[in-house]
């Protein structure tokens, strides 16, 4: 399979002779890859089948967490400790480096998280992350209401000691990422339950 370009600018990460190649097969709904490149291994999460996967070339796709909260979006923070958005739990959790998971963030204002989505760290420490209502589903995490009257997105500080409502405005905010000078904060959205609709990027300045 190769690639069917729409932009120009992706030649500017992606080689034009790249080619797609299928590397694993059996899962269920796949999100959150995450690439290691210490231990040269692919992350990513099956939510509905509770698991956080691992491929590595040679040997393919085997578990590398379970349960793992039917955890969503995964990324790095510092000394490689995994930060993971769980649905089930409804929290963002880190993993140490001796392998206890730690809650970094549950509630906000004294109410349960919906069901965070999506993760990514800044260049400072600083955490963000979204919190749609996906997860409050038994088939993408746990069957409950939401606490929160909002779909928010947060910031959290690299201390862990101070979680921020950065927007409430969102309707079903997704995936996030930065620009290259971190000046500018993307966020993914997708405005309807349909996820074939059409999704759009909102942006802001942070």
């Amino acid at each position: 399979m190769s690639l069917d370009l729409r932009s120009s600018k992706l030649l500017d990460l992606v080689d034009s002779e790249s080619q797609v190649e299928q590397i694993g097969i059996g899962c269920l709904f796949t999100e959150g890859p995450l690439w290691n490149t210490e231990g040269n291994f692919l992350l990513f999460s099956d939510i509905p089948a509770d698991q956080i996967k691992m491929w590595t070339p040679g040997s393919g796709i085997t578990t590398f967490r379970q349960p793992s909260g039917q955890s969503n979006g995964l990324t790095y923070v510092k000394q490689k400790r995994l930060l993971a958005c769980e649905h089930a739990n409804r929290r963002v959790s880190r993993t140490e480096l001796d392998g206890t998971v730690t809650t970094l963030a549950s509630h906000y204002e004294g109410k349960k998280l919906n069901s965070p989505n999506d993760i990514v760290v800044k260049s400072d420490g600083s955490i963000y992350f979204t919190d749609p209502p996906y997860g409050l589903k038994a088939e993408y995490g746990e069957e409950g209401g939401a606490e929160l009257d909002f779909q928010g997105v947060y910031r959290l500080s690299a201390d862990g000691q101070q979680l921020t409502l950065l927007a409430d405005d969102f309707e079903r905010p997704n995936g996030l990422c930065f620009s290259p000078d971190e000046s500018i904060f993307y966020i993914l959205t997708t405005p309807h339950v349909c996820m074939s609709e059409p999704s759009m990027f909102k942006r802001m300045e942070v």
